[in-house]
C-alpha cells in the first residue's frame, strides 16, 4: 500500500532511559513521543516486542503473540495502584546499558507482585476489562501463560527437554499442572493485560500527535517458543518433535559456510490447507500493535533456504519455494490493505522483486551499503524510487559514525566524500540529509545516528552470539536544539505533515 512522504526514528522500547534498567512503556516513552512530535517526525520504528529468550534477541522471541513483560512500566502500575511506589526504590536507574540478568532478577519479581496484587484487589471495571481481554486473546494467551509457567518449572530448559508427556501436550499431564499452577497462570495473563493496556495508551498518545508505529516481525519463529510447542503440526518436526530442517541463508561473499539460524521451517502445505489461519491471526495481532509492519527476511516468502537439522553449517541447504502469493492474497482478503514493508536486503532474485511488486510493497535501501562499488549503487538516493523505505543504517548495522570510523574502506570513504561533497570526517548528518532529501516515501534514521554516536552504541552484531541488544539512550540526550535541527530538515525535504508546496 502507498505511504505518505514522511520520516521517523528507529529506537527500540528497551533502549529508552527508563527506571528499572531497561526501557519500558512509562514516562521515557512518552518523552520520546514528545521529541518525535517536536522534531516533526511521524514514524517510530521499534524492534519485535515479544518476550526474549537466550541471547536476549527480539528476533528470537518466546512467542509471536505475547508482549515482553519487562517492557511494562512499574511506574504506570504504581499509578494504577497495582503496586506501592515505595517498592520501586531498589530498581536500577535510567542510566547505562541493559544488564539483562540484573533486570530479570530485580524487575520481574516486582511485576509479578503487582500482577498478584491486581488479581486479589481490583475494581469491577478493571476485572471486566481483564476478562474481556482474556476472551479476545484466548487463541494464544492461555497457551502462552502455560508455556511460560512450565518453562520456569523446568528450569528454563527448552520445551523439547520437558517430560515426554508434557512435551507432547498430553491432557492427562497438562490438566493437573493447570490446577497446580493456577495463580501463576493468572499472573502471566495479568501481565499480558498490563502490557496490552500500556501499549494501547502509548499508541493512542502517539496517534494524537500524528505519529505512527512501524513494528518488526520475523518471518520464522524460535524453536523454543510457545508457538512451536502449541502448534507442532505447523512445523517440520519428526515424531520426537525435533526439527527435520531449519532455516538460514546459503554461503555467500560474507560467509563460506552460510548462516544456520536454526528456526524450524513451516509446513506451508498444512498452513495453506487451513487458509493460513495461524498467519492471519499473527498479522491481525501485529495490526493491533502497529500501523505499519516490517517483514523481516521477506525473501523467504518467495523461497527459503532449507538446511538439514543435523548439519552444523548452511552449506548443504537448498532453495524451496514458498506460497507467498497465496499467503499475501489471503491476508489481503481477510485483513484488507497490507501495511507491509518488505525487508529485501541481500541477494534478491527477480521472483522476489515480482512478489513484492505484485502487492505494491515498498522495499528497503540502506545508505551504508551504497559505496562499495557500482553494484552497490542501488542503495544510493539517485537510484531510489518513491515506493521505498530509506535508512542510514539498521539495527544490524554499526552506527553510521562507527561504520565510518571502523568499517568503511578507503574506497568507500572516497566515494562518500565524492557523493556528498564533504572533505573531512563529518559525514553522519550529510548522510541523514541525503536520506531525507531522496524520493523515497519513508526515511528512517536510528537514534544513534542523529546523536552521532560511535560503535559503542551499536545495537547488534549479527555474528556475535552474546553482548547484543543492550544499548540505551542517555537521559536528556534528545535536546530541544536537536529536535529543532531535525524539524528544519524534515520541513525543507517535505516530510512533515503539511502538504508540499506546488
Amino acid at each position: 500500500m502507498p505511504f505518505d512522504r514522511s520520516s521517523g526514528l528507529l529506537l527500540h522500547i528497551a533502549s529508552l532511559p527508563s527506571l528499572g534498567g531497561i526501557g519500558d512503556l512509562g514516562p521515557a516513552a512518552y518523552a520520546f513521543a514528545d521529541f518525535l512530535a517536536a522534531s516533526r517526525q511521524r514514524l517510530w520504528q521499534v524492534l519485535p516486542l515479544g518476550p526474549t529468550g537466550y541471547g536476549n534477541s527480539p528476533y528470537a522471541s518466546l512467542s509471536a503473540f505475547a508482549g515482553n513483560p519487562l517492557l511494562i512500566s512499574l511506574e504506570n502500575l504504581a499509578d494504577r495502584n497495582w503496586i506501592n511506589r515505595d517498592r520501586l526504590a531498589s530498581l536500577p536507574g535510567p542510566k547505562g546499558n541493559i544488564d539483562h540478568e540484573a533486570v530479570a532478577a530485580t524487575k520481574l519479581p516486582l511485576l509479578e507482585e503487582a500482577a498478584r496484587n491486581f488479581l486479589h484487589s481490583h475494581s469491577p471495571e478493571e476485572w471486566s476489562s481483564f476478562e474481556g481481554y482474556c476472551r479476545e486473546n484466548a487463541t494464544w494467551l492461555n497457551d502462552w501463560a502455560l508455556y511460560s509457567v512450565l518453562r520456569r518449572k523446568f528450569d528454563y530448559a527448552s520445551w523439547s527437554d520437558w517430560p515426554s508427556n508434557v512435551k507432547h501436550r498430553e491432557p492427562a499431564a497438562l490438566d493437573p499442572l493447570r490446577l497446580e499452577h493456577g495463580e501463576e497462570l493468572a499472573i502471566a495473563q495479568a501481565l499480558q493485560f498490563a502490557f496490552n493496556q500500556q501499549w494501547r495508551a502509548l499508541r493512542d498518545y502517539c496517534a494524537a500527535r500524528d505519529i505512527r508505529f512501524i513494528g518488526d516481525i520475523a518471518i520464522f519463529v524460535n524453536y523454543d517458543s510457545a508457538d512451536v510447542w502449541t502448534h507442532p503440526e505447523l512445523f517440520e518436526l519428526d515424531k520426537d518433535l525435533l526439527p527435520i530442517r531449519v532455516a538460514g541463508v546459503p554461503p555467500d561473499y560474507f560467509s563460506q559456510t552460510g548462516q544456520r539460524w536454526g528456526n524450524p521451517l513451516y509446513k506451508w502445505d498444512v498452513l495453506q490447507q487451513s487458509g493460513f489461519a495461524w498467519w492471519v491471526d499473527r498479522i491481525r495481532r501485529a495490526q493491533f500493535l502497529y500501523d505499519v509492519i516490517r517483514l523481516d527476511h521477506f525473501r523467504g516468502f518467495e523461497a527459503y533456504w532449507a538446511i538439514p537439522a543435523q548439519d552444523e553449517t548452511a552449506v548443504n541447504g537448498k532453495w524451496v519455494k514458498a506460497p507467498g502469493t497465496a499467503l499475501f492474497q489471503k491476508l489481503h482478503d481477510e485483513l484488507g490493505d497490507l501495511p507491509f514493508i518488505a525487508e529485501d536486503l541481500g541477494l534478491i532474485t527477480k521472483e522476489v522483486d515480482a512478489l513484492r511488486e505484485q502487492f505494491h510493497l515498498p522495499g528497503m535501501k540502506v545508505l551504508q551499503f551504497g559505496f562499495s562499488g557500482r553494484g552497490a549503487h542501488i542503495h544510493l538516493p539517485h537510484r531510489f524510487v518513491t515506493n521505498t523505505v530509506a535508512y542510514t543504517g539498521t539495527h544490524d548495522n554499526d552506527t553510521t559514525r562507527g561504520w565510518w570510523e571502523h568499517g568503511a574502506t578507503e574506497t568507500e570513504k572516497a566515494a562518500v566524500r565524492d557523493y556528498l561533497g564533504v572533505t573531512g570526517n563529518d559525514v553522519v548528518w550529510p548522510l541523514i540529509r541525503a536520506t531525507a532529501s531522496s524520493v523515497a516515501d519513508l526515511a528512517l534514521y536510528p537514534v544513534q545516528d542523529i546523536l552521532e554516536l560511535g560503535s559503542e552504541a551499536r545495537m547488534n552484531v549479527p555474528s556475535r552470539p552474546t553482548g547484543n541488544w543492550s544499548w540505551r539512550c542517555a537521559e536528556n540526550a534528545l535536546t530541544p536544539a536537536l529536535a529543532q535541527k531535525l524539524a528544519a530538515l524534515t520541513a525543507v525535504t517535505d516530510r512533515d505533515k503539511h502538504d508540499p508546496p506546488s
